[in-house]
């Protein structure tokens, strides 16, 4: 006995093949140009009233970081540090949060690293 396969469902085994590649070939060209774009964006955060403000890149490098100097306390350079800290930090979660975002978009939220795919993007 011959098992059957649905309508829609079968037949096409090398040119489904093909038209899978050719969506794969076409999301990781999508992903390479997406990633070009956000490593060049830069993301700006700022701190403590916007007494501090740093820019990241999209490749997650700090550009600047600009301290007001009434901010500048000898007394209390621990302040001074978790407000850079804090500012560094929001703007690497912003940089992040974009690249996700448009990965997903491209991908249509499918889970790459899971599927072993992860690094090619």
């Amino acid at each position: 006995m011959k098992a059957r396969l649905p309508k829609g469902y079968g037949g096409g085994g090398a040119s489904n093949f093909q038209q899978l590649a050719r969506q794969a070939q076409k999301m990781q060209d999508d992903m390479a140009k997406a990633t070009e774009e956000l490593n060049a964006k830069e993301y700006e955060a700022t701190a403590g009233g916007n007494a501090i403000k740093v820019v990241v890149s999209g490749e997650l490098e700090v550009k600047s970081i600009d301290i007001q100097p009434e901010v500048v306390d000898p007394e209390d350079v621990e302040m001074l540090s978790d407000l850079v800290m804090a500012a560094v930090n929001e703007a690497l979660r912003a940089a992040n949060k974009d690249k996700e975002e448009t990965m997903n978009s491209i991908s249509g939220g499918l889970d790459l690293s899971s599927m072993g795919m992860g690094g090619l993007f």
